[in-house]
Parts: C-alpha cells; structure tokens; sequence
C-alpha cells in the first residue's frame, strides 16, 4: 500500500490480526500510541488487539492535523525545511496504525476488521482532502514551488518539492469552492466502493467449492494435488472426500490436469463469474460507478480521461503511449495463440471426442500438446522445488549479486504463525532490513502475491532508518507429511515478490516519500520482473533445485525438457495478459459522463480487438482486483512495460558472460534499486545499461519474434 504523507491513498481488503488479551498481560496501552520496543523497530504483533486500530487511527489524524496546522500558521517566510520537510515528517503514527491495519487486513481478514474499514473508510477520505485541499497549506506549498530555481536543492530535494506540489494540484488544490465538495465526495464514495470490491471478491473466492466423493472423477489429477484436495475437506470437516476451491493452487492444477471436462467447465465458470453473479457481493455496478467517478475526478481536473491523469505520472506519459506497446504486441502475440488454439484442437481430434476447444479446455490441452511435443511434464519438478531449498536458493542468488545475507529471526513477534521472519544484512554486517516471508493460501487471506512495507527507508539526522517490508503469497503449503513443494510458477512468483522486496530493503534515499517501491508503476515491475529471469538459469538451479527426499540435484535432462518447452503457450499468456491491459484501459478512457454496463463492455472491447473465445482476459471485469481494489487502475500494461525492460537489462547481465557479474550487479544496485522515486525512471535505466531498452529481447524470451 502506498502512502501519502502517512495517508493512506486507498483502501484495501481488510482482515483479521492475531490479537491477545491485553488483561491477561497485564497491558493498557495502545501499542501504536508508544515507541515499538522491539528488535529492529518491528510492529509488536503479540501485543496489538483489533480494539487497538480506532483510537489508533483518529489519534494518528490528530496529530497530523496539528502538525499540518502548525505549518500554515507560522509567520516565517515559506521554505522547504519549514513547510516541504516538515509536511513530509507529519503523520508519523497515522503511518503507523495505516502500515499495519492496511498491510495486515490483507493477509488475514475477519469481520471486525471489515467493520473497522468501513467505518474508518469516510473518515481517512475527509483527512486527507482536508490536507490536500487546504488552501492556506498550499499557498505555502506553491510559495516555495515558485521560487524552487532559486534555491540551490539537491536532486533529491527538488525531487520532493515538485511530488509535494503536484500531490496537491493533483488532489484539486487549484479548484475553486464548488469544484472541492464535489471533489471531497467523489472520494469519499471511492473510498467505500474500492473497500466492498474487495470485501465481495474476497467472498466470492471462499463461497464456492467442488466437492468430489468418487476416485473416478480425480482422473488425471497428480497425487500432490489429491493429496491437497483430500487435506483440505478434511479442514472442511468433510473428510472422505476431495475439496477444490476457487484459490489458485486449487483451481489451477484442477483445469490443467483433471480429465473431467463437465468438472472442468464447471470450476472454469465458477473461476471466471467471480463477482458476476447477480447476489450480494455482484461487483457489476460498482464497476460502473467507479469508472464514472475516475472519469468525473478526472474530469474536474482539466483531463481528458483518468487514463491521461494517471499516465501523466508514468513513463508511458499519455495513453497514446501505452496503446501504442499493447497493440504492437497483441498483433504479434494473437497469430501465435491461434496457432496453439489449432494445435490443440489436433489433439482433441486425435482423441477421437468429437469435441471442439473451449476455454476450460485450454490449460488441460495445452499440457498434453507440451507433454507430447517436449516430454515435459511440470509436475516432475514439484519434488525439486522444496520451500526452505527455494528461499535458500534465493538467499545464494542475493549474495553474489549483493553480497547481502538473509538471517532466520526466531526473537521478533509474527502476525501468524505461518511467518517467518529474516534480518538482511550487508556483507560487513551492518544491518539492512528486515522482511516477513506469508506463503500459503488460507481463506482469510485476499488472492494473489504482493510486496509491501511496514516501515520505509529514509534518513534521520544522518542514521539510516532501515525498512521492515513482507512478502505475502497464495502459495501450496505441506501435505502431511510432505514438506510445501512448490510449482515452477510458484518459484517464479517467489523470485518476483523478492525483486519487490529487494527494491524496498537496499533503498537508499533521505525522504521515504521517495524510498524504494515509490516509482511509477511502469517502473516498478522492473526490480521484480528481472528477478525472474534468475530463477530457472542453470547456476541457479544448481543452489536450489534439489529432491527433497534424495538431495539429488535436478537432473539436466529435466532441466533441458523446461527450457525447451519454455516459450511454449506464450500466445495464450501474452493475449491473455495484453487482454486485460486493453481492458483496463478501455475502462479508463472512457469520457466523462458516459454511463457503462460493466460486462457489456467488457466484451464489446474484446470483440473490437478480436479476442478468441477460448481465451478470456487474464482478469475479468468483476474480479480485476488490481484496478477496483489496488493501485493499478490504468496502469495493468506497467507489466509488460517493465517486461521490456527487464528483458533489456536482464540480456547486460547475460552479455557479461557471467549472470552474477560484480560490475553489472553494482551498476543495478546504484542506480536502480537503492534510487528509488528520486530520477525519472529512464535516466535511471539509462544509467545502468548506457542506452534506453530494446524490446527485440523481450520478443525472444516469448518467442514471438516470429510472428512479427
């Protein structure tokens, strides 16, 4: 979660913390109104209570409005330290209480965490708009705005000032009367419809389960996903049977494996109605809302669409830009995934069933035309993909990049007990960071994989203030006796929300409004994305991938079938993701005024562009939850954006000749991930790789340098 100032910019799903009867402790005070006495400055997860969060949160406000009154009201002539400064330094236990509320509600929600998000909802809204849109604060802001050529600040310090400025013209300080009460309610409203897109997603995920009682309709699923199965009735209390779900080590591995196509159908439909069916937690109409209310903001401040607002901020800077990458490649990607389609419906030919591809045929079809044309089946590498031996392999890749070490902390307070913790140090020692690893999947936690921080990097008086970030992931956790062994995607996810973390940990800035992960979305991938790359390289596997019954390293030979097979269904995944992007951005150029239906849209934007029917858009409308619940709304093509860069950047490390080359690992450091928000993004990149990237190597890693 990003935060402005202390504020918090949305609001996220909410959930439920580990609580502990403060009266059993013996213990009356509000854990946030005091300083953490905890090693390396982490959140005292042992000592927080839910009731905590309220008072916690309107004292936070308080507070920066205090401090935010003092700003305005001084005689002194407006300068950087005594206005820019000091509204960067407001706020410190609104931050507080927002780190842990927001970042934890996430991972593990209950109602009274819903309730408190609600309630706390409006109130966050009405504080921030009264910061932003305080006319006296501003003139103060813009006093020293004007006059930024004249005061000889550093890089970093213009680069605050001007974030500063243009956080408050961009909110609607330049807006006369009239304009700012349309403006404060529009945001109050968004700030409750991004809450309950959330909340219904979350419950439309944990509402549906396929039970199955007869061994014959597992045919074709692996015994690591009956085993899972089986383990999750038995939760359920309906032991005896295999219980699948809509979170994805379940529904994935079901579609792609399991012979049943009547259940197949059955959990693809299920999987893609997720907030589309027409009862209490249908996302439809909020969708329509939100997009006029983004249209309507927008609007207010003199831009076109929200698209051009958003991207103004980006590296892609206009819409025109971002089009421009989607459609070149979704004309290289869909031959390709025609193609695949074609090839499948061979092999469903073949099989003699008279039946024609589907979408829930696609993953099943796509694995048997793999295995047929690679002899490559996924599953054979699961028992070399053990968790601890994945993270330690990770830890290795870090060191002889960085030369930094990851420390297990036994000493520091959890928020669950499937966490861990682990101190990250340089390689003399001197204290980094520190980062919470959150794999498995349970139903109190909302879907997907992210990176976020407890606390950020930044200076104070001179000292380091070092970061507390975490890793939250849906992972496949342990089956009985079986330690949690990971799939390849699952790795790949892993070495991406590391990247993530890495950007947060090796931060190195003064202003923490400008620390790590603060870059524009476009940008921010990067870090993450060019982690990827490492994860399969064959040094790599070597540190990792080991049977974690036998220790034997991976044979090469299955190493050989991975990478042969690895361009294999990128049509699919490209469109599919690229399907998505042009949604997102179709929703978000939409004019002011224009009232939509959300599914109509949807598919009137994916008839224009062509869209196969077996392929639906990586996220549909109804449970897009990176554009109506996170951050991401006209940004989804940062993905792909990043993707060429990290191709690019990714290649200077392969054109070394060797993958951990110390010169080129400095050079990322430097200037990438200890920079954070403080250069335009480009001058970054061209800082490390001496030139703006090149999209011929993202075009080869996918294997669509073909078709083009």
């Amino acid at each position: 979660m990003k935060l402005k100032n202390g504020i918090p910019s949305m609001i996220l799903i909410c959930g439920m913390l580990l609580v502990t009867d403060k009266t059993v402790m013996g213990q009356n005070t509000n854990p946030f109104m005091e300083e953490y006495n905890t090693p390396y400055g982490v959140p005292p997860f042992n000592k927080i209570t839910t009731p905590d969060f309220v008072p916690a949160f309107q004292e936070g406000m308080k507070q920066q409005q205090q401090a935010v009154t003092s700003i305005y009201r001084q005689r002194s002539v407006p300068t950087f330290q005594n206005t820019i400064v000091a509204l960067e330094e407001s706020g410190k236990l609104l931050n507080k209480v927002s780190t842990v509320f927001f970042n934890l509600s996430s991972a593990n929600t209950s109602p009274e965490l819903e309730a408190i998000s609600k309630q706390m909802a409006p109130e966050l809204s009405k504080h921030s708009d009264d910061i932003y849109l305080n006319a006296d604060l501003f003139k103060r802001v813009k006093a020293v705005y004007d006059k930024r050529e004249l005061l000889k600040l550093n890089i970093e310090q213009r680069r605050l000032l001007d974030k500063t400025y243009k956080g408050f013209v961009r909110s609607g300080a330049n807006l006369n009367a009239a304009q700012q009460v349309k403006m404060r309610a529009i945001n109050k409203e968004f700030s409750l419809l991004t809450l309950n897109f959330g909340q219904h997603l979350l419950a439309e995920v944990n509402s549906f389960e396929l039970l199955i009682d007869q061994q014959a309709d597992l045919a074709g699923l692996p015994e690591s996903v009956k085993a899972a199965a089986a383990q999750s009735a038995k939760q359920a209390g309906k032991e005896g049977k295999w219980r699948f779900t809509l979170h994805t080590p379940s529904v994935m591995p079901f579609l792609q494996y399991s012979e049943n196509r009547a259940l197949r159908e059955k959990m693809y439909q299920a999987y893609i109605s997720r907030g589309n069916n027409n009862d209490a937690n249908d996302n439809k109409k909020i969708i329509s809302r939100m997009v006029a209310l983004r249209a309507e903001k927008a609007g207010l401040l003199g831009y076109k669409s929200h698209a051009d607002f958003v991207l103004e901020e980006s590296m892609a800077k206009s819409p025109k830009e971002a089009y421009d990458l989607l459609n070149g490649l979704w004309d290289a990607a869909l031959p390709v995934a025609r193609q695949e389609a074609a090839d499948m419906q061979k092999m469903m030919d073949k099989e003699g069933k008279n039946e024609t591809l589907e979408a829930w045929d696609w993953s099943h079809y796509a694995d048997k035309v793999r295995k047929e044309r690679y002899n490559y089946d996924a599953e054979e590498l699961r028992p070399y993909f053990q968790l601890e031996n994945v993270k330690a392999g990770f830890f290795k890749v870090a060191n002889k990049l960085y030369g930094i070490t990851f420390t297990a902390l036994t000493d520091v307070p959890v928020y669950h007990k499937d966490v861990t913790a682990y101190q990250v140090k340089e390689a003399d020692g001197t204290h980094i960071g520190v980062i919470y690893m959150d794999f498995f999947t349970r139903s109190s936690k909302r879907g997907g994989a992210w990176m976020t921080s407890y606390a950020t990097q930044s200076y104070k008086e001179g000292k380091r203030i070092a970061p507390v970030v975490s890793i939250v992931c849906n992972f496949s956790g342990p089956n009985g006796d079986e330690p949690a062994l990971f799939t390849a995607d699952e790795v790949t996810t892993f070495y991406h929300e590391m990247g993530h973390a890495l950007h947060g940990l090796l931060s190195n800035v003064k202003y923490r409004s400008l620390a790590g992960t603060s870059v524009p979305r476009d940008f921010v991938e990067l870090p993450s994305q060019v982690m990827e790359h490492f994860a399969f390289e064959p040094e790599v596997l070597q540190f990792y991938a080991k049977h974690y019954k036998t220790g034997a390293v991976v044979p090469q030979e299955l190493i050989t079938k991975m990478k042969n097979a690895g361009k294999f269904n990128q049509g699919f995944e490209t469109v599919e993701y690229l399907a998505a992007s042009l949604l997102d951005m179709g929703f978000h150029t939409i004019p002011v005024g224009k009232e939509i239906d959300a599914v109509k849209f949807e598919m009137a934007e994916m008839n224009k562009y062509g869209l196969i029917r077996q392929i639906a858009p990586r996220y549909r409308s109804t449970y897009f939850q990176h554009i109506f619940a996170s951050g991401y709304s006209a940004g989804y093509y940062s993905y792909i954006w990043s993707a060429v860069l990290d191709s690019d950047a990714f290649a200077a490390f392969k054109e070394s000749g060797n993958i951990f080359d110390p010169e080129v690992a400095k050079s990322f450091r430097k200037n990438v991930l200890e920079k954070g928000g403080t250069i335009e993004p480009m001058d970054l990149y061209k800082a490390f790789r001496g030139k703006e990237p090149d999209m011929k190597h993202l075009l080869k890693d996918r294997g669509l340098n073909k078709a083009l």
